[in-house]
């Protein structure tokens, strides 16, 4: 299996273009200590050569202008991405989509709920269906790729912030998704980007994977509060925060991990600053924190 973090920040990126603080004041001034981001997505290349895409963020034209594995080698059309997977309907999983919409032949997956939101939205129309084809698929049910399976399965989450006052009282199981990657092998990799708690049956799930790319949005429930740019709570935005003895890095101890990363980083969290004390407590409990561009082969 080879992985590349195309974008490793949470929604808005980092630096956010409306903030000053302490972390995005580093990335304004270019400090050695940080280093930019984009929204959170990931590339898989499959045994055919083509590549998965698992989400749109809204920078995906930079994106693929970064990593030239995803860019056209054939005139005079041509893109060697040929599927994209999507975990939720949040806007920086799908707002990229609007950017691929030059008619390149492409398989569209999510869960029903999520493809459905699309649907409800007249601006998604653009990607014709004559070249984009939006495949549901069912959780824990397998779907099979060239070298590869990727089993769907939920989360704890949430619906997405601009449906929030539609949403339902009781939580819908396909709005927050994470990912299974299992090759020939048998080999597991999994991909979580939201996670709003750690529960015991994840627990089980991830225990023997040689890679977990897992939410590490905040560092503490309440630190956009703290920050001064907000007053929403992790558990609020459906992320479970890192630090702490209730924290995840702490509910995650003890689970076999041949390698485990922090992806979809809020621009708030210390985990950014290089020279950070929370930094040097994330690795050494055993993880490494995402950039973009970082390749991952197993």
């Amino acid at each position: 299996m080879r992985f590349i973090i195309l974008g490793s920040a949470a929604g808005g990126g980092f630096p956010q273009w409306n903030c000053a603080c302490a972390n995005c004041r580093l990335a304004w001034k270019g400090d050695p200590r940080v280093r930019p981001a984009t929204q959170s997505s990931l590339a898989l290349q499959l045994a055919d050569e083509h590549w998965l895409l698992v989400n749109a963020a809204p920078e995906i034209l930079q994106q693929i202008a970064a990593v030239p594995a995803l860019q056209p080698r054939h005139a005079p059309r041509h893109s060697p991405i040929s599927d994209i997977l999507l975990t939720s309907a949040e806007i920086d999983h799908v707002a990229g989509l609007l950017s691929l919409r030059e008619r390149q032949p492409l398989a569209l997956r999510g869960t029903r709920r999520v493809l459905g939101i699309l649907a409800s939205n007249a601006i998604f129309d653009a990607l014709h269906p004559e070249a984009v084809t939006r495949l549901p698929f069912v959780l824990e049910q397998p779907i099979a790729f060239p070298g590869i399976t990727i089993t769907p399965f939920a989360v704890a989450g949430k619906a997405p912030l601009y449906l929030e006052d539609a949403a339902p009282a009781v939580e819908e199981e396909e709005d927050t998704i994470a990912l299974e990657f299992r090759d020939a092998a048998g080999r597991k990799a999994f991909y979580v980007p939201g996670c709003r708690k750690v529960t015991p049956a994840l627990r089980e799930r991830l225990d023997g994977a040689a890679l977990l790319l897992f939410d590490g949005t905040l560092w503490t429930d309440d630190e956009m509060r703290q920050a001064g740019v907000g007053t929403r709570t992790g558990q609020d935005m459906g992320h479970h925060h890192l630090g702490g003895a209730d924290g995840s890095i702490a509910a995650l101890e003890g689970v076999r991990l041949e390698r485990k990363i922090f992806i979809h980083i809020n621009n708030t969290n210390p985990l950014l600053r290089r020279d950070s004390d929370e930094r040097r407590l994330a690795t050494g409990a055993g993880w490494q924190v995402a950039h973009d561009g970082m390749e991952l082969v197993l």
